[in-house]
């Protein structure tokens, strides 16, 4: 038996499926309110929630950047 890959979209994703992408890459956990509390605070959620894991990405590094 197979198991069904749900197919991801880097453009237009939940913040669910976003914390478990960086929670893999950052190999820890990051929870679904952590990426919804810093998508709100640079305003990257789109009308249906989503984030573009660019544009968040891109946030997260310039607010690290702006404590140097």
């Amino acid at each position: 038996m197979t198991e069904k890959t749900e197919k991801l979209d880097p453009t237009a994703l939940t913040p669910e499926a976003l914390a478990k992408l960086l929670s893999v890459s950052a190999k820890r956990l990051i929870t679904a309110e952590q990426v919804t509390e810093i998508a709100e605070a640079g305003n990257l959620l789109s009308t249906d929630g989503k984030a573009n894991l660019i544009h968040y990405t891109a946030y997260l590094i310039q607010e690290n950047s702006n404590g140097e």
